[in-house]
C-alpha cells in the first residue's frame, strides 16, 4: 500500500468523535482585547485575498455557483455529530430551537459592543487564522459584534477544525465548539454562516413566515431529510423582510433527492436567486443590528458597479454619526471615484472626513487617509475584491457631503 492510499485509509480515524452538549474550559493566553483586533494580529485583506484562499481550497467538483450551504453539506458528509438542519448542534438543555428570554444571546457591554470571546485550536495554521479573522472582521465593521480573544471568560467560542462545518444555536454556556474544518469549511461565507448560528440565528428558510416567500417541494425531499425543512412556529423575524440572498439560506436544490429538481422555489417569482457564498447580506447585517440593539450605519454593495453617497445628498448632511460602505464584488479589483465632494473642513480633518481602506475593516491598509473640504479626492483602486469606505460626520453645517461611484477593475487612464 503506497503512502497516498494509507493516508486515505486512516484519515477518518484522525478525527475525534464529539458528543453533546460540548463544553470545554481550557485556558488561553491571549491578548487583552477591547473589542477590536490588534494591529499586530490582523493581516490586511490584501495579504490573503479571497481568490487566493479559495483557489487553494477548491476541488475539481466545486463551482463558483455553489452556495454556502451546499458546501457545508459536502463537508459534513459522513459526520457522526447529531446535527439539525445539516449544521446545528442540538443541546440537551433546550428541547427545541428558541430562547424567548434572550438567554442564548451574548451580553452587550455598556459601550454598546457585544463582545464574543473565542479561542483557536492549535491545529490551525497562520493562513487559516487570518481567513477566519477576516470573516469575523465583516461582523465587527458592519455590526456591534466584536469577536475578542478569550482571557478568563467562562462562556466563549472554541473554534476548531472538527469533522465538518457546524455550530450551536446561540450562546449555550462554557466553551462551545464552532467547527470550521480546514479542508472544506475555509470559505468566508461558511465561516460567517456558522458564526451567525452561534449569535442566535436560524436558517432563513425556517422562519415562521417562509410559506409566504418560498414553496417547499416535499416530493423531491427524502423522508430522512424532511425534518431539515421544518418551519419554526415562533421564530423572531425582527420585523424585517424575508431574505433570499441571506448567507443563512439553503440553496434551491439543497437536500434534493432528484438531480435537477429544486427543493425550495421562491414565490411568486421562481427565478429569484436563492442563497449565495460571498458573505453577509444587507439584511443579515440589519438582523444582527436589530437583535443586538446595535446603533450602526452600514451598507454592503455587492454589484460589479454602483454608487454611494452621504445621507441627504445633495442636501446638507446631519452630524454625529459614522457610516460604513463595504464594497464586495465577486472578482477583480475595485476602482472608486468621487463625483462630488463637500465636507466641513477642520484641523487634520478630525471632525468630518472620508477614509478608505483596502479590505473589510479599519485595520486594513489605508488607501485614502482622512479627507475633508471641497477638493475632490483622487480615484482609488483596491488590491483585491473588497474596499471599505468610512464617513464620519461630527457636526451639522452647510456641507452637502459626497457622491461616489465604483466599478470592477482599474479605471482607464
Amino acid at each position: 500500500m503506497d503512502l497516498k492510499m494509507l493516508l486515505v485509509f486512516i484519515a477518518p480515524f484522525l478525527y475525534s468523535t464529539l458528543g453533546f452538549p460540548i463544553q470545554e474550559h481550557n485556558g488561553y493566553a491571549g491578548a487583552n482585547f477591547t473589542g477590536y483586533p490588534m494591529m499586530s494580529e490582523v493581516t490586511p485583506s490584501s495579504d490573503i485575498s479571497q481568490s487566493t484562499q479559495e483557489a487553494e481550497l477548491t476541488t475539481e467538483t466545486d463551482t463558483q455557483e455553489d452556495i454556502v450551504f451546499n458546501k457545508i453539506l459536502k463537508a459534513n458528509a459522513g459526520s457522526t455529530q447529531h446535527l439539525r438542519e445539516g449544521d446545528i448542534v442540538m443541546t440537551r438543555s433546550r428541547s427545541a430551537i428558541g430562547c424567548s428570554d434572550n438567554s442564548c444571546l451574548w451580553p452587550q457591554s455598556s459601550d454598546g459592543r457585544v463582545r464574543v470571546p473565542y479561542v483557536f485550536s492549535p491545529d490551525y495554521d497562520e493562513a487559516n487564522i487570518r481567513w477566519i479573522r477576516e470573516a469575523m472582521a465583516e461582523f465587527e465593521t458592519l455590526t456591534c459584534i466584536a469577536f475578542v480573544n478569550r482571557t478568563t471568560e467562562s462562556d466563549y467560542l472554541n473554534i476548531k477544525s472538527g469533522k465538518g462545518c457546524w455550530s450551536h444555536y446561540g450562546k449555550v454556556g462554557g466553551g462551545q465548539i464552532v467547527s470550521v474544518m480546514k479542508r472544506g469549511c475555509m470559505w468566508k461565507g461558511i465561516i460567517q454562516h456558522e458564526l451567525n448560528h452561534a449569535l442566535g440565528f436560524l436558517h432563513e428558510h425556517a422562519r415562521s413566515d417562509r410559506d409566504s416567500h418560498v414553496k417547499i417541494m416535499w416530493e423531491y425531499i427524502s423522508s430522512a431529510n424532511k425534518g431539515n425543512f421544518k418551519k419554526s412556529d415562533n421564530s423572531n423575524n425582527l420585523g424585517l423582510q424575508y431574505d433570499y440572498s441571506s448567507v443563512m439560506h439553503y440553496g434551491t436544490n439543497t437536500f434534493s433527492n432528484t438531480p435537477g429538481k429544486a427543493t425550495i422555489v421562491p414565490i411568486p417569482d421562481a427565478s429569484v436567486p436563492v442563497g449565495q457564498r460571498y458573505g453577509l447580506s444587507n439584511l443579515d447585517v440589519a438582523k444582527i443590528n436589530k437583535l443586538y440593539n446595535c446603533n450602526r450605519c452600514s451598507t454592503i454593495l455587492d454589484r460589479p458597479s454602483g454608487s454611494l453617497s452621504s445621507d441627504n445628498y445633495p442636501s446638507k448632511y446631519t452630524g454625529n454619526a459614522t457610516c460604513f460602505w463595504l464594497i464586495r464584488i465577486p472578482s477583480k479589483q475595485i476602482s472608486l471615484q468621487f463625483d462630488a465632494f463637500d465636507l466641513q473642513s477642520s484641523t487634520a480633518c478630525n471632525t468630518d472626513y472620508v477614509k478608505i481602506y483596502d479590505g473589510v475593516s479599519q485595520f486594513s491598509e489605508v488607501l485614502l487617509n482622512k479627507t475633508c473640504g471641497t477638493k475632490r479626492p483622487p480615484t482609488v483602486t483596491s488590491s483585491g475584491k473588497t474596499m471599505l469606505v468610512e464617513f464620519v460626520r461630527g457636526r451639522t453645517g452647510a456641507a452637502t457631503g459626497f457622491k461616489a461611484s465604483y466599478t470592477s477593475g482599474r479605471s482607464k487612464p
